[in-house]
Order: structure tokens, then sequence, then C-alpha cells
């Protein structure tokens, strides 16, 4: 499935602007209230969800490849107001007024109203008492099956956001049904574990009214769209964060034995755009180029600066440029290596640019490259930190160093600690500017004994210290300095001031830090 935008105007509530993201019915010329009469206008409900995921991820890569040790921001001098916005982000100072940080927000909030329009319409009510979601009566026409699929997409599209945003902020306004103005303005933060617990109903349900069809037997039309394995595997991603391990590998197990998704031959295929939602790719945000307004702008912000159209039509903006570490890491036997990242240039001038979603395009802008939110390769290695330090642990992480050609795991990796050091530093090439690497780390605080997320920052800084941020102007940092601004209150982001200053009804605390 591919989202194909305008072909019913509630496909721009994504696009509404509002002066508080979680107040208001987002202005269509459709009435909201009227509009969901059977499953077709349902199902174009659902479709705008979809299309609603886009906005989020394009920035998704600034709040979490960027701070992590991926990234950097690769302009040392530039003292333009948007690369000064990501220098803020990768020295761990961003202020509470941050655009790109408000902006992830807003459109998160836009869509997860979308997703509670869809969601009261069918008649999904989440009780909070209970952490449990309950199916009440409706007069849309349409079938049982039907509503519990499309509540189910609508669900995991929730629950997904509900996930990020908990792991970037904290405690977050929890909205879970259309609120009126005045309604929006009484609702406060709620704790972690409240929101925690929403997300855990969302993708419980989600496991149950989505279809469960192997990989093999899902239609072409529904590929791309939630299933009952993509709530799993992200279920299962949920209580691992958590800790939760045993539930976490019940959800995994189920999803290795019985989904009929498994590895691609080659980490090529996996982002082939001639191989779209492949066997390994259990959920994607999706893109689609040809002038519709939604393709995939990465091939052009990753694409190295100044380029002209020697790399990709229309240059590049040299963005989320890749660590040295990284590159150092990627050994040249690696298969992965060329399909991650590439230099530019010659000699002391060459520069590292992200290659994963760069592909031919025809206008700037507009990719077809999707991008991976849970891949099979996930599952295994989740399976693995789920597990801990076993043989079949060692198993799951020597079925993705064969297909990257690195052979298997020294016999050097024989306790808890270079296990976890083993299993950390796979997943960090494995899943190269897919988001993953800063959650893992903000994980493996709880999941890991050996991994502290703040001391691999500041060992990060300390690497390529001499060779980047001692570049920088205007100010230029010293090391101390930039290991001192990383620290436990800063693992979370700063709850855009705009949230604080504008209600006038209640106080909004805002994160320690900042």
């Amino acid at each position: 499935m591919k989202y194909i935008p305008y072909l019913i105007i509630i496909g721009s509530f994504t696009l509404a602007s509002c002066k508080k993201v979680i107040d208001l019915y987002p202005e269509s010329n459709l009435n909201t209230a009227t509009y969901y009469r059977n499953y077709d206008e349902v199902k174009a409900g659902v479709t705008a969800c979809y299309n609603g995921l886009q906005k989020p991820m394009y920035r998704e890569w600034q709040l979490t490849e960027l701070r992590s040790d991926n990234s950097i921001m690769g302009s040392e001098g530039s003292t333009s107001s948007t690369n000064r916005d990501l220098s803020d982000l990768d020295e761990f100072i961003p202020a509470t007024t941050h655009q790109g940080i408000y902006n992830y927000w807003i459109d998160t909030y836009n869509n997860i109203k979308n997703c509670n329009i869809v969601l009261q319409k069918l008649g999904v009510v989440y009780d909070e008492a209970a952490g449990a979601i309950t199916l009440q009566n409706i007069t849309t026409s349409i079938t049982d099956s039907s509503r519990k699929q499309l509540a189910g997409e609508a669900l995991f599209i929730r629950g997904y956001h509900y996930f990020n945003l908990v792991r970037l902020f904290g405690d977050v306004f929890l909205i879970h049904k259309p609120v009126s103005p005045a309604e929006a303005k009484s609702i406060n933060r709620s704790p972690v574990a409240d929101v925690y617990k929403l997300i855990i109903a969302d993708l419980t349900s989600a496991t149950t009214f989505l279809s469960p069809l192997k990989f093999s037997q899902i239609p072409s039309s529904d590929l791309g769209r939630a299933n009952a394995w993509s709530a799993k595997a992200l279920l299962a991603k949920v209580y691992l964060t958590l800790n939760r391990k045993a539930d976490a590998i019940t959800q995994l197990q189920d999803v290795m034995t019985n989904s009929g998704y498994s590895l691609q031959s080659s980490y090529a295929n996996v982002f082939s755009i001639n191989n779209e939602m492949n066997s390994e790719i259990i959920f994607a945000v999706r893109y689609k180029s040809g002038g519709l307004g939604l393709g995939s702008t990465f091939g052009n912000d990753f694409g190295p600066l100044n380029s002209g159209s020697t790399v990709i039509n229309g240059s590049g903006l040299g963005w989320n440029t890749p660590t040295s570490e990284l590159d150092t890491n990627l050994i040249a036997t690696d298969a992965r290596r060329n399909i991650i990242l590439a230099k530019y240039g010659s000699g002391t001038a060459a520069t590292l640019y992200v290659k994963k979603y760069l592909f031919p395009v025809v206008i700037s802008g507009d990719g077809e490259s999707d991008w991976p939110v849970i891949r099979f390769a996930d599952v295994l290695l989740m399976m693995a930190e789920a597990k801990g330090f076993t043989p079949e642990s060692i198993g799951y992480i020597n079925a993705i160093r064969t297909r990257a050609g690195v052979g298997i795991l020294p016999p050097s990796v024989n306790s808890v600690a270079t296990f976890e050091k083993a299993l950390s530093e796979e997943r960090r090439l494995e899943f190269a500017f897919e988001n993953q690497r800063w959650f893992d780390l903000l994980r493996y605080n709880t999941t890991m004994t050996t991994i502290n997320a703040v001391q691999t920052i500041k060992d990060h800084f300390a690497h390529i210290y001499a060779a980047h941020y001692s570049l920088y102007v205007a100010p230029t940092p010293t090391l101390a300095e930039l290991q001192a601004n990383v620290t436990t209150d800063h693992l979370l982001l700063p709850i855009p001031q705009h949230e604080i200053d504008t209600n006038t009804q209640i106080t909004i605390a805002q994160n320690p830090g900042y």
C-alpha cells in the first residue's frame, strides 16, 4: 500500500494547524461528525493516518541518529539557523524553543488526533483505569471483521507514535480521544507509566484485531498496512524497553515461528526500491515518487553538499553525516558498508554521506525509498537481547553477521560483557540510519549491565573531537564542555516551550535540565 493523497479531503487532516496540537478536530471541507458512514469512508480516514506518518519521520533522524554516535552535523562552521538547530541537537544543547523539536511534536500529535477521530467513529474506547481497549456500539455501516482491522491499524499507529514520544520526552500529554479546546487546556502531562499503559493496550488490541495472515498470503494491495505481526514485533520492543524480557520473548517467538517473515538473502535486497515490502520489512513508513506530494526527501537531505547532480539530481544538503567511528567499524568486507554510506570527493576533502535512501530521482526531494520501522533482523536481534548471553543468542547474531559477510562472532565473545558489546555493535551496524541507535542506547540503560548511554556519547565526543568539534566556530566548545552537556536529564528532549507558554489554565512542568 502506497499512500495516495487528495483522493479524499480527509487526507489533508495531517496538514491542519492549530494553536495547540491537542485541541481541535482538524478543519476540513468535510464534517468529521458525519463523514464516517461506511467502510470506504473509514478506510479513507485510516489511509490519512498512514499518510500522517511521513511528516514526523522527516525529522525523527534529527532527534535520534544525530544525538547518537552514528551521525554528526556535517558543516562545522555553519551559522545558518537550520544548521545551528542541528548542531544544538548534536551537542546536546537544544533550546526549549527548538524549532525542529516542536515540528516533530506537533506533526506527531496531529496524526495522533487523526487516529483518535477514526477510533472514535469505530467505537473504540480506552479505559484508563483498566488499561484496556473496548468496543462500543456504532451506527457506521461496516462488518465486524473490517471494523476490527481498521481499528487495529489506527491503534498500531497511535501506539507507535506514543512509543516514540515517551522515549524522547518522558511524561507527555495522553490524548486518546478527540477533545475540545477547553478540555485540552485542562490536560497535563501523564506519567511515563501511564503512557506505556496506553501503548501496551493499543498494541495488544492490535495483535488481536489485525490480520494474522503469513507474509506469503498477504494480498499485494495490503502490503504496507499494519498486521498482527507488526503489532507483535512492536509490542515486543515495548516490553524489551520496559525490561519485561519474558513478555518480549513470547511475542518475538510468535513472529519468528508463525509470521512467514524472514531475512532477505542480501542486505542490498532489503532496501531496493524494486523490492519494497519484502519478507524482511515487517513495517515501514512508505513514500511514493511521481510528483504526488508523497515522495521521500531523504536522498537529497542526506546527499553530499554541493555535489551538483553527480550523486543525486538536485544535489544534497549534507545532513545526517556519518561519523568516522561508523566508517571505521564498517570494514571493507562488510556487505552493508556500500549500502549504508559512501564518500564524495577524494583525499582529505572527501566527505561521508548516507547512501541507504539514495536512489535516482526525477524531481528533487521526490524519492521512492521507504523508511523501515521494524525488520525481521530486528526481531532476531531483539530475541538475542531478551535471552541474554546464550548459545541461541549467539546464533541469532551470527545469522545477521553471516549475511553481512563478516563471519561469525569470535571465541573472545565469552562473557556477558563481551556479548553485550557485540550485540550492541551488531545492531548499530545493521540498523545504521534507521533511527534505531539512539533508542537502543536508551534501552540498554535498563536491559544491559555494561552499556551506558551517557558514557557512550561522552566517549563518542572524545573520539572525534579533534577532527570535528574542535573546528566549530562562534563559539568553539571544549571537549570538557561537550561532555558536560551529556547528562541523564538530557537523554530526554525538552517539552516544546510553546505548550507551556500558551496554556493559561494549568502549569505544565518542563523536563529537568532545561
